[in-house]
């Protein structure tokens, strides 16, 4: 597979066998062994996955992906050797967008990968939908992924940009997490549903003036989601 994937964690045992293992898939591998040092190459070169591990010296991964996702959507795996629910939800919250706990199959790793870089490139190849919305002082273009609220680009991540992108065309239709999951996510993850409600509370607090009481994405309890605006 003809990718290009950073690698960063502080332990180089690990990182020498994670680089081994996809350089045999057909990989590019680079390898960064501090947050500095990971947020420095990434901002350089573009890749298409950020494997990320949590503690780094210099910037934590935390640290790492918040800064980076300032700028760009890249899809970031954190690897983690904590299986709490609270270090998962963490980097969720600083946008992540999966995780791998520690110690992991390195065959895992590789699937998460394949998986996200199938996606992607599936999207890609397709011929665009020129599809647009603009109401209500958000305005959303499918074909260059740009979201705008009052005239303000706001920069999402991938996953923020489809929940929304599927939402807003399809309107007032109530999405459940579990439906969230299946259409978002596919087959690539495993993990537990609150995920999209982590994915969901930072969509908001990007586009809503006041996310406790959304204009755009609401809340239907004990159900799901569903996106609605007063025309």
């Amino acid at each position: 597979m003809d990718a290009r994937i950073l690698v960063v964690d502080d332990e180089k045992l690990i990182v020498k066998g994670i680089r081994y293992s996809l350089e045999q898939e057909g990989m590019e591998v680079d390898c960064a062994y501090d947050g500095i040092e990971a947020v420095n190459m990434a901002r350089k070169k573009e890749y298409d996955v950020i494997l990320l591990d949590v503690m780094l010296p210099g910037l934590t991964g935390y640290e790492v992906c918040q800064k980076l996702r300032e700028k760009s959507d890249v899809p970031i795996i954190m690897l983690t050797a904590k299986s709490e629910d609270i270090d998962k939800i963490m980097g969720l919250e600083y946008g992540a967008d999966d995780y791998v706990t520690k110690p992991f199959n390195i065959l895992e790793v590789k699937a998460r990968i394949k998986a996200i870089i199938r996606r992607n490139r599936q999207g890609r190849s397709e011929e665009p939908v020129k599809k647009s919305f603009e109401g209500a002082g958000l305005k959303l273009d499918v074909e260059s992924r740009r979201v705008f609220v009052s005239d303000v680009e706001i920069n999402l991540t991938a996953r923020e940009f489809d929940i929304l992108e599927l939402l807003v065309f399809n309107p007032d239709k109530v999405y459940s997490r579990e439906m969230l999951l299946e259409i978002i996510w596919k087959d690539d993850y495993q993990g537990d549903a609150r995920t999209v409600d982590v994915h969901v509370r930072r969509l908001r607090e990007k586009i809503e003036e006041n996310p406790g009481s959304p204009k755009y994405v609401h809340t239907k309890w004990g159900v799901g989601y569903y996106f609605h605006v007063d025309e």
